[in-house]
């Protein structure tokens, strides 16, 4: 099964190449932030540098785990279900369910391999940056050396192959199973993410305004919450698309698409509402961090500048994975309706209807997640600003917000319209008469 695997791979490599880039990119997020740990092991290295290191890569290498699966799982899952054909085809000529699980898990494995290899170049570069950034913030010594050594590369293998295998084991569990999932598990980690994270808020109200993990609560009890909307995105997306007032020919065929896809487009409203909650959330809090220590007069702390460093770039590498995680679910999805865009043309439709639909398919997305992943931040920002400022509205929100948003709304947007748009060119009867 495994050579099978591979030549299916190079039957289908636009597909493989998504896959290739999440696994890419996240093996060089870990293994550039697992090297400091690596770093911080050398002999000579004093213990305030050894400190700033270790929780560096402590803290953005759990968040870069964590997104890590969830980019590699969002476009493994959507290639999988857009082989249902095939799988079915290769049941029906005698191959198992067991085989047919080992085939796709066997491509994963090898493309994630391929990509950590890949990764390590990038990696040892990102990481002699990263500890320059830490040097010039006077975080670390500057006679501290860069090192990659067995714990970056061990991570960033063993943590995307581990992803890519389990998220393709469970995908395709779905598909050959060919019944409906229950969803029970979903359910209790969703309505679970939201009580912790609920709680973790409330929590924030016992510590005092000088705290310094006052941050804490709210930034993870937001972060749960968002997690646990993401969980219940196709119901979130159901109960939205019943209350929409949608009107004309391109409302309505995007609304009745959508609620016919609910389930395949949670994939990309899962990292819609964690970008947006988890990077307004966090450089609001910090902005009003910030405010209140230049209005107090005090000098930033060793400790202020670590966790003012650990915000920054824990926002940067969630825009970057969230943007790949939404470019390559939208851009799978959207492909792959080549042969519905090709029947809609033969049946009378302008390439400018069909892009309509597209479009507003695409706002209603974007709308739905951005507006549950702003509940889940405001949450922890309002409890964050009420015990740090004795004011639950901070007055750097709004501006934060709407960047967040618009970057959000573009990355929806822009993949949706330019993928439909080239997928048009196709000529509707060759697009038509395409297998799937």
């Amino acid at each position: 099964m495994f050579a099978l695997a591979l030549r299916s791979l190079r039957q289908r490599p636009g597909r493989a190449t998504a896959t290739l880039l999440s696994a890419f990119l996240g093996a060089a997020v870990v293994m550039t932030f697992n090297s400091l740990h690596d770093t911080a092991a050398r002999p000579g290295v004093d213990s305030v540098s050894a400190q700033s290191l270790s929780t560096a890569a402590g803290v953005v290498g759990g968040y870069g785990t964590l997104l890590v699966f969830f980019a590699i799982a969002s476009t493994l899952t959507v290639n999988v279900r857009q082989r249902g054909a095939e799988m079915e085809l290769l049941r029906c000529s005698g191959a198992t369910p067991a085989q047919i699980g080992r085939m796709v898990v066997g491509e994963a494995v090898a493309i994630a391999l391929v990509g950590a290899v890949l990764a390590i170049g990038p990696a040892m570069l990102g990481g002699r940056a990263l500890l320059g950034v830490f040097q010039d913030s006077g975080q670390v010594a500057r006679s501290v050396d860069h090192s990659f050594g067995p714990v970056a590369l061990g991570s960033g293998v063993g943590i995307t192959v581990s992803a890519a295998a389990g998220a393709a084991l469970l995908a395709v569990r779905r598909v050959t199973l060919r019944r409906r999932p229950r969803g029970r598990a979903r359910t209790f980690l969703a309505y679970a993410a939201l009580l912790v994270g609920g709680a973790a808020v409330c929590s924030t109200f016992a510590f005092s305004a000088e705290d310094a993990a006052l941050m804490a609560p709210p930034a993870y009890g937001a972060i749960l919450l968002s997690v646990g909307c993401a969980l219940l995105a196709p119901r979130l997306l159901e109960g939205l698309l019943d209350r929409l007032p949608l009107a004309g020919p391109s409302g309505y065929l995007a609304v009745r698409n959508l609620r016919r896809r609910a389930a395949e487009m949670s994939g990309v409203l899962m990292p819609l509402i964690l970008f947006t909650c988890m990077a307004s959330a966090t450089l609001t809090m910090q902005a009003v961090e910030s405010d209140a220590l230049k209005a107090s007069g005090v000098p930033k702390s060793v400790d202020a500048k670590n966790l003012e460093t650990l915000n920054l770039t824990v926002v940067g590498v969630i825009v970057v994975f969230c943007c790949v995680m939404l470019i390559n679910s939208l851009y799978a999805a959207t492909t792959y309706r080549g042969r519905e865009f090709g029947q809609q043309r033969l049946a009378g439709a302008t390439p400018g209807q069909v892009l309509g639909v597209v479009g507003v398919e695409g706002l209603i997305l974007a709308v739905t997640g951005v507006f549950f992943g702003t509940l889940a931040g405001l949450a922890g920002v309002l409890a964050f600003s009420a015990v740090r400022t004795d004011s639950p509205w901070p007055g750097q929100g709004p501006g934060i917000w709407l960047a967040v948003v618009a970057v959000a709304a573009a990355v929806t947007l822009g993949t949706v319209l330019f993928t439909a748009r080239r997928t048009l060119r196709t000529p509707a009867v060759t697009a038509v008469t395409l297998v799937a």
